[in-house]
This record gives C-alpha cells, sequence and structure tokens, in this order.
C-alpha cells in the first residue's frame, strides 16, 4: 500500500470517528419530545407554552370524565366548549393537558365554525393520579380553561410511552 493511501485512511477513520462521536454527544443531551420523567407540572408550566401571556379566563369550558378511573390506559374524556362557532366567534383549538405524563400535551384538536360546535370525546392515558387541563383557544387570541383531577388507580405511561 502506497504511503499517501495510508494517510488518507487515518484521516478518512479519524474525520469518521469524530463525526459519530459528535452525533452521540448531541443525541444523549436532547430531551426526548420535552418529557417530564414523571414530575407534577404547576399550572403555569402546562399553560404558559401555549398562552404566551394572552388572556386566559377558567369559564366557558366542561370537562366531563371519570373521578376516579380503574385503568389510566383508558380514561374517557369529553370536552364541550360555549361557543357559537361563527366565522367571527369560534373555538380554533382545543388542549388536552397532563400534570404528570411524560409528554404535557396529550392531543390538540383543531376546529372551526365548519364544526358547528366545541365538542370533542376521546380516550387518554394517565400516568397515575393528576390534573387534566382542557385549554381552548378562541378566535380572537383568548384562552378558556378547565381543569380536573382525576384519581388513576392502576397507572399507564410508565414506559414514556
Amino acid at each position: 500500500m502506497k504511503p499517501d493511501a495510508r494517510g488518507r485512511r487515518k484521516g478518512l477513520k479519524s474525520l469518521l470517528l469524530a463525526s459519530v462521536s459528535l452525533a452521540f454527544a448531541g443525541w444523549r443531551t436532547a430531551p426526548a419530545q420535552q418529557m417530564n420523567s414523571g414530575r407534577l407540572l404547576s399550572f403555569d408550566d402546562m399553560v404558559q407554552p401555549i398562552v404566551k401571556g394572552a388572556k386566559l379566563l377558567a369559564s366557558e369550558v366542561h370537562i366531563e370524565a371519570p373521578l376516579l378511573a380503574d385503568n389510566g390506559s383508558l380514561v374517557p374524556v369529553q370536552i364541550q366548549v360555549k361557543s357559537p362557532m361563527t366565522a367571527q366567534d369560534h373555538v380554533t383549538h382545543i388542549y388536552l393537558l397532563s400534570q404528570r405524563n411524560p409528554v404535557t400535551q396529550m392531543a390538540v384538536f383543531h376546529l372551526g365554525p365548519w364544526n358547528g360546535r366545541a365538542d370533542i370525546s376521546t380516550r387518554i392515558r394517565l400516568a397515575g393520579t393528576q390534573d387534566v387541563l382542557a385549554l381552548a383557544r378562541l378566535s380572537n387570541g383568548e384562552f378558556r380553561y378547565k381543569q380536573q383531577e382525576i384519581i388513576v388507580t392502576e397507572s399507564a405511561c410508565v414506559d414514556a410511552s
């Protein structure tokens, strides 16, 4: 083998090792989906990343969910927001936020006047007893919310899924 080829191979090998080690260094420090690792979040920790200082009122939102859920893997939740749902005045988004789950934002529903009413029904997974928050964004930029504690006897989301 020629001396030039050996030097090039050593250089390429060093470059490859450096790029792989840099990729892994960045990978280890990045939080996966901004996970909370089971710590309880405060109201502001849950809401402020979405609201960003906009007007926030505790009215016109209704949560229908069990107070006691035997299994955190399938908790039925229904959210209703009082709104005329006209082109000028309607709900644009409904956020379901979790106080304890590994990922705070469990679901986002996009709505508009074509929906006729702001009413959603779904099932969620809960990692233990916690407050669940329904946050509605209105077409004028304001937010409405309702918070409800759900007691969970058998937790879901223990494997950060």
